[in-house]
């Protein structure tokens, strides 16, 4: 299933220079472009609270988003954002316009399912999540809603790694290794007794030398 991209809304900008841009700016707005896609570049105007929410939010050159001008959808991905050098905040944003061929790589949740049927679990053993979502390079007309990971049969000290995951046709990951996406572990009660009586295995072997 294809993820359904945040929107950003913008209008056009028929206007063009400092001047218009510093007049933008005073009216709230931040300027910015949309370009490539095989058309011609577009000047737009963005609403800078709703720019510095998606800014505070995270993985904002990461994330494909569906920018809205007068009602005309575009997909793109951010490839700069200017900022002010004083107050740190946005005055200009580049848009990249993508096709649903085009690749690009962006992070997507990763959603843990059947804890019921988890004997580790059941167990009182703990799921510790290392990773709750992953960077894939994707297709931007086949981005998946999530990864999931069936936690079905596992046990306690069993690792999951991304390896173990069923990855949607056509994406692979950005990172080049198997690296750990969660693990089970043992509950603390029993951690604890592990450690008690490996203390006393140990003090018993030194009595005995």
């Amino acid at each position: 299933m294809a993820k359904e991209l945040p929107v950003l809304e913008a209008t056009a900008r028929t206007e063009s220079g400092k001047g218009a841009a510093r007049r933008a700016r005073r009216a709230g707005l931040v300027p910015g472009v949309i370009y490539g896609g095989g058309q011609e570049p577009q000047s737009i105007n963005v609403k800078h609270n709703e720019l510095l929410k998606r800014l505070k939010a995270g993985k904002f050159l990461s994330t494909l988003f569906d920018v809205n001008v007068d009602g005309e959808k575009n997909h793109v991905i951010c490839r700069a954002v200017q900022r002010d050098v004083v107050r740190d905040l946005p005055t200009h944003v580049d848009f990249l316009r993508l096709s649903d061929r085009s690749r690009v790589s962006i992070f997507i949740p990763v959603e843990f399912i059947n804890e019921a049927a988890c004997p580790g679990i059941k167990r009182g053993g703990v799921l510790t999540v290392v990773r709750n979502e992953v960077e894939l390079r994707v297709t931007a007309g086949n981005i998946p809603d999530h990864l999931t990971v069936d936690l079905t049969g596992k046990e306690v000290g069993d690792t999951i790694h991304i390896s173990d995951i069923t990855l949607p046709e056509g994406t692979r990951p950005t990172i080049d290794r198997d690296f750990v996406i969660a693990n089970i572990q043992a509950p603390s009660s029993l951690r604890s007794s592990d450690e008690e009586e490996a203390e006393d295995t140990e003090e018993g072997a030194a009595a005995e030398e």
